[in-house]
Formats: structure tokens, C-alpha cells, sequence
């Protein structure tokens, strides 16, 4: 059996990542820091312990170890948001060249938020803008640290993930609790792109880029059409039969990321991001319609 290794799976992702490559015959393990199941392995993303054995001779290293961005970033949240992406990025590389058969192929986690906030200009991985802020820093020092390596056996590809919409996890999930409460209105101008991509997509992504030896480097995951804040609230509405949504201006915005302990950058900032590689390459999305992404979500 093929054997597929995720460090840092035991979050959503992870879930979704271990559930479908599951349904498609592979052996699965995680790497985490609190093992409680039989295809769980301890790792504590600081030491190389035993990790070269684990990762020898396996079909792929899908890295989704780092921190969650859904906090304040004052010092210490900085720190260690930037410190948990490339430790573990730098360790996981030394593994692999330790292997005497490294993975065929290496993913390692990056973000669409590597893309400046934009309203017009499309966001391709050979014509997009990046940008100069604290996240946009995060995922480019995240790729350099991983590029930096050089595991000459390994093919190497980032995944330049938007916003993943999932049953049990992802963006959706927040936005689904504020429409219940009758504040699922337009949040800003509402004009703000979102880029996403359904979990299940997410997922057939990541198996397509497995599958075809002569992919590698940088890949947008979402798809082809983002909408917009405006239009994804709309459609919650409408999905989760609410028929009005408080919309919320600018500045109560700040003030509720403040008072919830997170950034309002998440949802003012205009992600506006095309998957052109996978295009080129001929992948089909099931969902590429935001309204019956939606449904098979918040219906099935």
C-alpha cells in the first residue's frame, strides 16, 4: 500500500486530506504532538527524533504544520506563527535528505494571502502581486525556506491555498454561526473578492498533483471564479433559509476581530486569485459555483 505522511494533520485539513486519500486505497499517517490513534506518530516539529524512518520510502510529505493565522498578531503570536512555518519546514527538509528512498513528492502548505489585496487585477502564480505585509511576509519567508532546500530526489510543490470551505472546518464555518444570528449581511463595501475552494476539491488537488510527475512549484488552489463578500453572504442566507443579514461597516469589523482575538484583515482583504497552472494542466472542479458548493455543504 502507498504510504502518504502529513505533519502538523491532526486539524481540519488534515481530516480532509486523511479521509479522502483513505477512500483512494493510500495508508495514511499523521505527524502530531499528541498521538492517540494507530496512524498517528508522534512529532513535536523541534527534533528529528525518528522522523527519517517515517518519511522513508513513502509516496508523499504533505507539510500542514504552523500555527493558526486566526489570532492577534502581536509580538509573540508573530513569533510564533513565523517560527512553527519554517522549523518545521527546515527539519522536514533534513529528513527527507536523510532518507536513503526519500518521497517522491514533497507539498508543503503556503497561502493565497501571498497575493496583495486587489479588486481588479487577477492573481496568477506567474503574474501575481506579492506583497509586503506580515502575512504576505509569512507565506514568501514560508517558500523560501522551503525552496532553499535542496532535495534533489524530491519533487517539491507549495500550495498556494485559498480559503477552503468545508462541513466541519474552514472559513465557512464562522460565517455560517454570524448569518444564524442575523448578522450574515455584506461585511464592508462588500465588494471584496473571495477566493475559495471547496474541501473535496481541495483534496482531488492535491491527489492531481501526486498523480502527475511533471508538476512542481507554486500552485493556486481555488477556483477559477472568485466572488464576492456581497455574494457569498447572500447565498448563505439564502442556503440556510435566513431571509436578512445585518450587514457590518468597516469599523465594527476591527472592533469584533479585536474583541474575539483575531485580525479584521481576514475579511477586509480582497483575495482575488486564479488557478491558472491547474487549468493549463486540465483539472476539473466539481464545485465551482458557489451557491451549490454551499448546499452540498450546509445541505448534505
Amino acid at each position: 500500500m502507498k504510504t502518504i505522511v502529513i505533519a502538523g494533520g491532526s486539524g481540519f485539513l488534515g481530516n480532509v486530506l486523511e479521509t479522502f486519500f483513505t477512500t483512494q486505497g493510500y495508508q495514511v499517517n499523521v505527524l502530531t504532538r499528541n498521538p492517540i490513534r494507530e496512524n498517528d506518530i508522534y512529532w513535536n516539529a523541534k527534533d528529528l527524533g525518528d522522523l527519517t524512518d517515517h518519511l522513508n520510502g513513502i509516496e508523499a510529505l504533505i507539510n500542514l504544520t504552523g500555527k493558526s493565522v486566526d489570532c492577534r498578531y502581536n509580538d509573540k503570536n508573530k513569533k510564533a506563527i513565523y517560527n512553527s512555518r519554517i522549523d518545521s519546514t527546515n527539519l522536514l527538509g533534513l529528513a527527507v535528505n536523510l532518507c536513503e528512498i526519500p518521497p517522491k513528492v514533497w507539498m508543503n502548505s503556503s497561502t493565497a494571502t501571498i497575493y496583495k489585496h486587489s479588486l481588479q487585477k487577477q492573481m496568477t502564480e506567474a503574474n501575481g502581486d506579492i506583497g509586503d505585509d506580515f502575512s504576505m511576509n509569512i507565506a514568501k519567508s514560508w517558500e523560501k525556506a522551503f525552496y532553499s532546500i535542496t532535495n534533489p530526489k524530491t519533487r517539491k510543490i507549495a500550495l498556494r491555498t485559498s480559503i477552503v470551505m468545508g462541513k466541519q472546518g474552514g472559513g465557512l464555518i464562522p460565517l455560517k454561526r454570524l448569518t444564524q444570528f442575523g448578522l450574515g449581511g455584506k461585511q464592508a463595501s462588500g465588494e471584496q473578492k473571495v477566493s475559495w475552494i471547496h474541501e473535496l476539491d481541495f483534496a482531488r488537488v492535491v491527489l492531481f498533483l501526486l498523480e502527475d510527475e511533471t508538476l512542481e512549484g507554486n500552485f493556486n488552489l481555488s477556483v477559477k471564479n472568485p466572488t464576492n463578500n456581497k455574494t457569498l453572504m447572500a447565498n448563505l442566507r439564502k442556503t440556510l433559509g435566513i431571509p436578512f443579514g445585518i450587514s457590518h461597516p468597516t469599523w465594527l469589523i476591527k472592533l469584533g476581530a479585536w474583541l474575539i482575538g483575531t485580525e479584521a484583515e481576514l475579511v477586509l482583504k480582497s483575495r482575488n486569485v486564479i488557478p491558472e497552472r491547474l487549468l493549463k494542466e486540465g483539472f476539473q472542479f466539481l464545485y465551482e459555483d458557489i451557491d451549490l458548493a454551499l448546499y452540498d455543504l450546509l445541505k448534505h
